[in-house]
């Protein structure tokens, strides 16, 4: 796209280009809601065909490597270093060194992404052996599925690698439903794929529909740059002043993003050997676990944070703390109800979504006793979605990392310590300790960097949400028993009814119960309802 014609486009209304906070993380929350819906789907596919199994365990860890080299070159890049940086440029209106930067930065991961996966290819065998030990009576089977799936993953890889720095430039000119149907799209296309070729070459299907619905996310994050005016210049400008400050913020995230997937490796080894299942069991786990976190605590960082990044930039940092508070106390307010509400439905939840199939009531018993364990931390890993952006908005990364470091070295010993005693249960527990003194440790040092930013306001939602949600917790718990007792839950529509009428009791016990004690979020939604209401 030539130069003139981008900047014509520049020239135009921009109708997808929206200011208003609410409207990005509401449309971020509805599209995370379907994808995340989708990829529960997903899995639901591949465990009713294969069961909680070795097969699964495999298709599993053949996400390993590609993950590993993905969060290395773009997934912390992208909100510590790559989305200040072009915000940044976009805010003082000097589009044209962000078009520079950002090819540069593509064309940097497209080369490191290509040579990483030919040495990954090459190495695979030794590198799995690292990171999984089977230890069941189909190991060697486990084994070698895992390294044919590892290989075919890395096409997936480099599609993903790409597209998460499109998906930053998009956010960047606050376009956040795109890049959440990327990820829709990606999830129908796996489970399109792999249902139609899994009978006939088995779990490897799934893998090649991860492969297909990596490469549909980026052509639709490529149209819509496209769209937005983005010139793409096939030049590697390593001495341009953004490029320069990219690297300069994103080289100490390098180490955090290390410990991280240590962190990752370490536990997946320890779960590897406590049995057939264990692996894609705890996986399963994690992901109910993270629903509230991927939806609203994921989408309300998003949208706040190409804001947040803006106010920085125009030196308004009042209106940046104001942001910043309206995401905690946002996130807080969503995520401690959604894991009291977890807990309390753990059983219920996890036999409605998995026990059909191969999939049998012991499996079932095993992801619902991790998923008690895993919501302990709901909240601590909701925060982080905020409190990280809150550092990397003033362009700080190195001390959200030395902090992450610090809990992720925590989560290896505590992991170690607590597995033998408690077995799966110590591995999430630990989990969730690590994500709680992360949230505590990050808040402290951001009030020592920025200042005071409504401590008190915070402590008061975050007690006031305790409560109600401790109530909401007690009245499912009791109503979903009582459902047990009289229902008929080997019936599939029964299970999800039991599940449907905690999730309204608990709605509105929590409703109730903040409107009872006035909490200002609650008053700020029923604000919003009357003005839509009244539009009507």
């Amino acid at each position: 796209m030539s130069e003139t014609s981008a900047q014509e486009i520049n020239n135009k209304p921009k109708k997808k280009q929206h200011n208003s906070v609410l409207y990005a993380a509401g449309m971020l929350t509805i599209m995370m809601t379907i994808s995340r819906i989708l990829g529960f789907v997903r899995d639901i596919s591949v465990s009713s065909m294969f069961g909680i199994s070795w097969q699964a365990d495999a298709y599993t860890a053949a996400f390993t490597i590609p993950d590993l080299i993905y969060f290395a070159l773009v997934g912390g890049g992208l909100s510590s270093a790559f989305i200040p940086v072009f915000s940044s440029y976009l805010a003082t209106e000097r589009d044209e060194d962000a078009h520079i930067m950002a090819s540069t930065i593509l064309n940097i991961v497209a080369i490191a992404s290509m040579v990483l996966i030919a040495i990954g290819i090459v190495f695979t065998p030794q590198l799995i052996d690292i990171m999984v030990r089977f230890e069941h009576a189909n190991a060697a089977e486990a084994t070698a599925l895992t390294i044919v799936l590892t290989r075919i993953m890395f096409a997936q890889c480099f599609f993903m690698c790409l597209a998460g720095i499109s998906q930053g430039i998009l956010q960047c000119y606050k376009e956040f439903t795109i890049p959440a149907l990327g990820a829709v799209v990606y999830n129908i296309a796996i489970i399109i794929i792999g249902l139609l070729l899994a009978r006939h070459i088995g779990i490897m299907g799934f893998t090649i529909g991860v492969v297909v619905g990596a490469a549909l996310n980026l052509l639709l994050q490529i149209r819509a740059m496209r769209q937005y005016g983005f010139s793409y210049k096939l030049r590697l400008n390593l001495n341009h002043p953004g490029v320069k400050k990219f690297f300069l913020l994103f080289l100490p995230v390098v180490l955090g993003l290390s410990m991280n997937e240590l962190n990752l490796l370490v536990s997946q080894r320890l779960a590897s050997g406590l049995g057939d299942g264990v692996v894609y069991a705890l996986k399963q786990a994690q992901r109910i676990m993270m629903l509230p976190v991927g939806i609203f605590a994921a989408a309300i960082g998003l949208s706040v944070f190409p804001t947040m990044t803006s106010h920085v930039a125009r030196g308004e940092i009042e209106a940046y703390k104001q942001n910043l508070t309206m995401g905690l106390r946002t996130v807080i307010f969503i995520t401690l109800p959604a894991s009291a509400g977890l807990i309390a439905l753990s059983h219920p939840v996890t036999r409605a979504m998995y026990q059909q199939g191969a999939v049998t009531g012991q499996q079932i018993e095993l992801v619902s006793v991790i998923l008690v364990y895993y919501c302990i931390g709901v909240v601590g890993y909701g925060a982080q979605q905020i409190l990280n952006r809150g550092f990397y908005a003033v362009q700080d990364t190195k001390s959200p990392v030395l902090i992450n470091v610090f809990v992720l070295l925590f989560n290896i010993i505590i992991s170690i310590l607590l597995v033998g005693p408690f077995t799966y249960r110590g591995l999430a527990l630990a989990y969730s300790l690590s994500g709680l003194l992360s949230m505590f440790v990050l808040g402290i040092a951001l009030r020592f960097k920025i200042g005071q930013y409504g401590g008190k306001a915070l402590l008061k939602s975050a007690l006031q949400s305790i409560i109600a949600s401790v109530l909401m917790g007690l009245a499912v718990y009791m109503a979903a028993n009582g459902l047990e007792q009289i229902l008929d839950m080997s019936n599939k529509l029964m299970q999800i009814v039991q599940v449907g009428v905690g999730i309204t009791i608990g709605v509105i016990v929590y409703a109730a119960m903040a409107i009872v004690m006035r909490m200002e979020e609650a008053q700020q939604v029923l604000r919003i309802v009357k003005r839509k209401l009244g539009r009507k």
